[in-house]
């Protein structure tokens, strides 16, 4: 009887080649969702800083409480996405040490979102009980917040997108953030319109009392968490 020799199962190279080309569209995708991810980190720092600087010189120059809230707001969304970009790129590092300092951040960005609050809250009340300066037409205000209110559900859309394809929470909150500041845009767009083309100009400080509100519920959210979002 002849003796049967049992091999060792071994991968061939067709196997390998096969397994490879298996996995290789998975990885392709998710690098390219990583990037886009990192795309729109980058495109929601640079609308908020221009934003920033464009709504609180004309708000100034307008007299217009909202808008300077508006800006103020921006600041501070700035500094947020500037965190989580730290925090991912630092991802294998001492995770320990990252959590000390992210969470120290995020402190202070929540007492920030609260300085805005008292300080817009104080200017509207002030301006509505006439010891201010009554609000005027601000156009590169109006453009401004009207243009907010058509990116910034463009982004957050896209946000959501890439956050499912990488099953990522993080991305997923950050998209729901996005979407909080159109809410915002649409709060001022409101007050600066009605004061532009209706002469209402107390619609103005009502609509800064709205940034405060929802620059409140920002800082509570941070606070209470101590995160910016899970991960």
């Amino acid at each position: 009887m002849s003796e049967i020799k049992l091999e060792p199962l071994v991968p061939t190279a067709c196997a390998e080649a096969c397994v490879c080309t298996s996995l290789e569209p998975v990885r392709f995708e998710d690098r390219r969702l990583r990037r886009w991810a990192w795309w729109l980190t980058a495109l929601t720092i640079g609308w908020n800083s221009l934003e920033a600087v464009i709504a609180i010189v004309s708000g100034l120059l307008a007299g217009s409480i909202a808008l300077v809230g508006f800006g103020l707001d921006s600041v501070v969304e700035v500094s947020s996405a500037l965190v989580i970009a730290w925090r991912l790129s630092r991802q294998g590092e001492d995770h320990a040490a990252n959590e000390r300092a992210e969470k120290r951040a995020v402190r202070l960005i929540a007492l920030s979102f609260f300085a805005i609050a008292a300080y817009v809250t104080y200017d509207a009340v002030t301006t509505l009980l006439g010891l201010g300066d009554k609000p005027v037409h601000s156009g590169v205000g109006l453009i401004l917040v009207a243009l907010s209110v058509v990116v910034m559900p463009a982004i957050a859309w896209a946000k959501r997108r890439v956050a499912a394809g990488l099953g990522s929470v993080a991305l997923r909150a950050d998209a729901a953030e996005t979407q909080l500041c159109t809410y915002l845009s649409a709060v001022v767009l409101l007050g600066l319109a009605a004061n532009s083309l209706l002469g209402f100009w107390w619609m103005d400080p009502l609509a800064g009392l709205g940034v405060a509100a929802l620059a409140l519920k920002e800082g509570r959210g941070a606070w209470t968490s101590g995160d910016l979002c899970e991960c």
